[in-house]
């Protein structure tokens, strides 16, 4: 049977063996002497071992309890490291993060917002992994992932789900007369060359509606898997793109101003609809929760860009 040893029994054979005394022990435990006394002999009787034989008033380990201070002291070293990194994991300056996110956000804004997260925690470690949204709904659904961020899945008892929708914008050269309009519509775009995601995708589908809704003819020039590539080929004029905000964020981050692009609100309204995802059967830890606090309030604040 495994004994039955308390932390407090620890301690007290550890500063009876360092100072030779159970009085001695008893002043730095603060405690008084019959409780260390009697903390020393329910030791022994755990370990069935005899640990002190006293000659001439002082108490001499036996060579069982010399071998057992190495364990104790490990065993107590052990707990004050433990507890320390407990606190410290309470205090999200030590742990890990592990983040899938979809492409759209992985370059630029997920990145801005670790390194804003983590600036001042040197001991938390993250991994950042890019994959497609139907991916990252995977890897967080099976709680191989703290936190994800992807087009909003399916609703799943599998997933805690934050929802977001966010309103595209219309990219447009600097230099372009269209530049000049405070918002464009689907007909200022009639026949017009197109960057766009590729078939199939929702966003694809979306602007082709809002063309429809105008009778204005949506001409896709260039077929893309995302909106940044699409963004370097508007800067050289060849294009127009209906992109989204968290594209647009990253650009603004990366490109110096005046930008070469100017984005203005779309009409009738393209959206991109984008959840922060958790695991719903493993609770989050304190650091997932914060992380995810910030990446809610900046996509909070996109969703509202006018």
């Amino acid at each position: 049977m495994t004994p039955n040893i308390s932390i407090r029994q620890l301690q007290a054979f550890r500063e009876v063996m360092r100072s030779g005394s159970v009085s001695e022990a008893a002043r730095i435990l603060g405690r008084t002497q019959p409780a260390v006394s009697a903390l020393i002999a329910n030791l022994e009787a755990e370990l069935q071992l005899s640990l002190f034989r006293r000659q001439k008033g002082r108490l001499e380990p036996t060579p069982e309890a010399q071998f057992f201070a190495g364990e104790a002291e490990a065993i107590l070293d052990r707990l004050v490291l433990s507890t320390r990194t407990m606190s410290e994991i309470g205090a999200l300056t030590k742990g890990r993060l592990n983040i899938a996110c979809m492409p759209a956000a992985a370059n630029m804004l997920m990145p801005q917002l670790l390194g804003e997260f983590l600036r001042d925690k040197s001991d938390v470690h993250a991994s950042l992994m890019m994959r497609a949204s139907s991916t990252v709904t995977k890897w967080i659904t099976s709680q191989q992932y703290d936190i994800g961020l992807a087009e909003t899945p399916t609703p799943n008892p599998a997933l805690d789900m934050q929802d977001f929708k966010l309103e595209c914008m219309c990219a447009i050269p600097r230099d372009d007369p269209i530049a000049a309009l405070d918002q464009i519509e689907a007909h200022t775009l009639d026949g017009k060359p197109m960057a766009a995601l590729q078939e199939g995708h929702p966003n694809l589908a979306a602007t082709k509606r809002a063309f429809d809704d105008q009778s204005a003819k949506f001409v896709q020039r260039f077929e893309l898997r995302t909106f940044q590539p699409a963004l370097i080929l508007v800067e050289k004029g060849l294009c127009y793109c209906v992109c989204d905000p968290i594209t647009v964020a990253g650009y603004k981050m990366l490109t110096p101003e005046p930008h070469a692009i100017v984005f203005r609100p779309f009409r009738p309204l393209v959206s991109l609809d984008v959840s922060i995802l958790m695991p719903a059967h493993r609770p989050a830890s304190k650091l997932a929760n914060a992380f995810a606090q910030k990446l809610g309030a900046e996509l909070g604040q996109l969703a509202g860009q006018e």
